[in-house]
């Protein structure tokens, strides 16, 4: 299967949506059609509410630092900062992601691999739903990546 170009209709907010189990059940045939679009797209968003909400979090308790005397307990602390806001920049790194994969549901281009035109895989686009290229494809690009380096 190729990819073809279908008109973008992701389901209306008012149709339910499928189940993980649902959509792997589903032929080749229904690869990426509106009721997956509104599954991947439901997904996608929840876990962008989610980062936002982290971001939010974080900013709130950098705020609310406390200054002590202890050496050994400013220095507790500020690891402790160091280690969440290196967990934020991963999470900022992946919201980006999140947001560029919405905007490939809105343009008909999700699901399909940018570097074959492939269809990427229900069972990968469920593990990992901010995927662009197809499981050959990442694994040529990584093998290239070991061996050439970035």
């Amino acid at each position: 299967m190729t990819k073809t170009t279908k008109p973008n209709t992701v389901a209306q907010p008012e149709d339910r949506l499928l189940t993980e189990e649902e959509i792997r059940a589903m032929g080749d045939d229904d690869y990426m059609n509106p009721a997956q679009l509104a599954f991947f797209k439901n997904r996608l968003q929840e876990l962008e509410k989610e980062l936002l909400k982290n971001a939010g979090e974080t900013t709130e308790h950098l705020r609310e630092t406390v200054l002590v005397p202890d050496p050994a307990d400013r220095a507790t602390i500020e690891e402790e900062h160091a280690l969440e806001l290196r967990t934020r920049d991963r999470e900022r790194k992946l919201l980006k992601k999140v947001q560029q994969s919405l905007a490939s549901i809105e343009s008909g281009e999700y699901g399909w691999c940018e570097e074959t035109g492939e269809p990427i895989g229900i069972p990968r686009l469920i593990a990992r739903p901010t995927a662009t290229l197809s499981l050959e494809a990442q694994q040529r690009r990584e093998l290239k990546q070991k061996l050439y380096g970035d």
